[in-house]
């Protein structure tokens, strides 16, 4: 049986409060993503009776390590006392990253249009699909050997819902996943709090 997984989504940037897509962009966190990594690591804290004795982990872009950073000091903990795992980064979204949906609906209509009636299976031009994704989180998800707080992006997610949970690949792409908030994955389950 796996150990439960703390999973935050990084703190808002720019990039998500224009709603863009930031895919594998570094993008940094805003001050409303500062504050929302606050609120994940008071949450933690009421959560987990010892922070100290979880395992840390994060996506190796700046958004996830300063959100990891933030959380841990928040916790009282070293800012620095994390690992980096580039298997938990993102998935890339090609020649659209930079783009608003409305931008890519209307440069590449047929392509958005074939996105929505599949997005679990659909590889934008130059980019992943969240089959893709979830192949490349899988085993590095089955590696944590430990509870583990988990720093990622909402795509990361999606993908673990899938794969961790069953939730349905039909329904896990269009699953919102909230930032300073903490998603638990443990046992096939999954709970937010």
């Amino acid at each position: 049986m796996s150990p439960p997984i703390y999973f935050v989504r990084h703190g808002e940037t720019d990039w998500n409060a224009a709603a863009r897509l930031q895919g594998q962009q570094d993008i940094p966190l805003n001050p409303v993503g500062r504050v929302q990594a606050e609120e994940a690591g008071r949450k933690l804290a009421l959560l987990v009776p010892d922070p100290a004795a979880l395992d840390y982990v994060a996506s190796p872009l700046g958004r996830t390590r300063e959100t990891m950073e933030i959380l841990r000091r928040t916790l009282g903990l070293d800012p620095a006392g994390y690992r980096m795992d580039g298997r938990f980064v993102e998935l890339t979204f090609g020649s659209w990253e930079g783009l608003t949906w409305r931008e890519v609906r209307g440069r590449e209509a047929a392509l958005a249009a074939a996105r929505e009636r599949d997005k679990w299976n659909f590889v934008p031009p130059g980019g992943e699909s969240y089959a893709m994704l979830l192949h490349r989180l899988l085993p590095a998800a089955r590696e944590l050997s430990r509870p583990t707080v988990l720093v990622s992006h909402g795509g990361v997610a999606r993908a673990l819902l899938a794969g961790l949970c069953g939730v349905p690949v039909h329904e896990a792409p269009r699953v919102d996943i909230w930032q300073g908030r903490i998603l638990v994955f443990e046992h096939g389950r999954h709970c937010w709090t």
